[in-house]
């Protein structure tokens, strides 16, 4: 699968001629983050906030039947059951030979079966930033969790784009002993990946 990091938690992933857009948002929602103008064959969203759910920046494909299988979990956006921020939907994605989940805006822990569900990832997008999510240390407990052979961090504040509130991906990623930065926002990953914290640069 190619996946390809547009900004805050969008990303296109394409795989067998497909392509699945996560989680676009609205036209300057997100502080430093250039519009989503993208062509696919689905739009996932995770929940219906503005800087989540615009499914006009993606112009769709007659494509023809899927071939991901998509299985979603049910989770929170915060950590009181929704009471603050609503519910929070985990895309995992499978195309038979890559296998990969897409955290949303995940606010709570997870139960034992949730993150039986989540073993066996070859990547995981997972939200550090806090404040709206799970932040950093709990971000990386989650992954030690579920052990993805490829972790990638979204909905932080970068330099020059992000939401004042939440915190940097520096705060992740001195939690882990596998990074590698990236200049670019795209990353292959296929079975042969190697084991890391993948911090791709957003596409502008």
């Amino acid at each position: 699968m190619k996946i390809t990091w547009i900004g805050h938690s969008c990303f296109k992933v394409e795989t067998k001629g497909y392509t699945i857009v996560f989680d676009p948002y609205e036209d300057g929602s997100v502080p430093g983050c250039a519009s989503v103008r993208e062509t696919g064959d689905e739009v996932l969203c995770s929940h219906e906030h503005f800087d989540h759910n615009f499914r006009k920046g993606v112009t769709l494909r007659d494509h023809g039947p899927s071939p991901v299988k998509v299985e979603i979990i049910s989770t929170w956006h915060d950590d009181c059951r929704g009471e603050q921020r609503g519910s929070n939907k985990i895309h995992i994605l499978d195309d038979g030979q890559v296998r990969i989940a897409h955290m949303g805006d995940l606010g709570c822990e997870l139960d034992p079966e949730q993150i039986k569900r989540l073993k066996g990832l070859d990547a995981a997008l997972v939200p550090v930033g806090g404040y709206y999510t799970i932040d950093a240390v709990q971000a990386r407990k989650l992954v030690e969790e579920i052990k993805p052979k490829v972790t990638i961090p979204m909905h932080y504040r970068g330099d020059g784009f992000g939401f004042d509130v939440l915190s940097p991906v520096a705060d992740y990623i001195r939690l882990c002993d596998d990074v590698k930065v990236y200049e670019g926002n795209v990353l292959e990953v296929n079975r042969d990946t190697e084991q890391q914290t993948a911090v791709l640069s957003m596409g502008r």
